[in-house]
């Protein structure tokens, strides 16, 4: 399996990051996982339009999954998809239906919530929903090749990802703030509670992501790397990495 990260920002694009987003790849098969302001630009540096077998968006916040309007735009009159697989919650749903145009034929919208089960190609999801404002995904995805990733989406610390993330490859896990002073009662966590997350799953590697703009990624590291264990990886637009 192979990881693209298409953006780590949280919240809001940074001036050098766009928001979240991410392609998993196997076999020629290329499926977006979140995708966020900033995202179909740099989608475009790895893969054409048109590679692209389905789309699955954590939740309803834009800056995780706001440019699917204009990838709609694209598949609509420049690629003529049909009945391009999109998961997501029903709240997404919603504010995405109030785009221009019609989302039908480009896109098949399925919904998904709490313990939802689904394939796209040769991945195998698992969703579970978390500690957020809105409904929440976080993602496990196992690969038919045999990697696993987690993706934790945005949550704050009172989930736990025990039962979805036990030994994964790999868990992706948002590292908001620096601190957990930062955090306070927030819903989303700090480097320390990310890598804390990451060490009590089990996975074989943690890679920081949902990092606020501006925020310094060398406290992130340390931080994380302290929670963990172990150094942790941190995510970067264009990111390219092997699970």
């Amino acid at each position: 399996m192979e990881l693209t990260v298409l953006g780590c920002s949280g919240s809001y694009p940074g001036s050098d990051c766009a928001c979240s987003g991410y392609v998993i790849s196997h076999d020629h098969t290329n499926v977006l996982v979140d995708f966020g302001p900033g995202c179909l630009a740099n989608l475009q540096k790895h893969f054409p339009l048109d590679s692209v077998a389905g789309v699955v968006l954590s939740h309803s916040h834009a800056d995780h999954w706001s440019d699917l309007a204009v990838f709609h735009v694209a598949g609509r009159y420049q690629y003529a998809f049909e009945n391009l697989p999109v998961y997501g919650t029903q709240e997404t749903l919603a504010i995405a239906e109030l785009m221009p145009g019609n989302l039908e034929p480009t896109f098949a919208w399925q919904v998904i919530g709490d313990g939802a089960e689904f394939a796209v190609g040769p991945f195998q999801f698992r969703t579970e929903q978390t500690d957020h404002y809105v409904e929440t995904m976080a993602m496990r995805i196992d690969c038919a090749s045999g990697p696993s990733l987690f993706y934790s989406a945005d949550t704050g610390p009172e989930w736990s990802a025990n039962q979805l993330a036990r030994d994964v490859d790999l868990a992706i896990i948002e590292s908001t703030y620096e601190t957990d002073e930062d955090v306070a009662d927030i819903k989303h966590l700090s480097a320390t509670m990310a890598g804390e997350m990451g060490r009590a799953v089990g996975a074989k590697r943690l890679l920081l992501t949902h990092f606020w703009p501006g925020t310094d990624r060398v406290k992130h590291f340390a931080n994380g790397s302290a929670a963990y264990g172990a150094d942790v990886e941190l995510a970067y637009d264009n990111l390219r990495m092997t699970v």
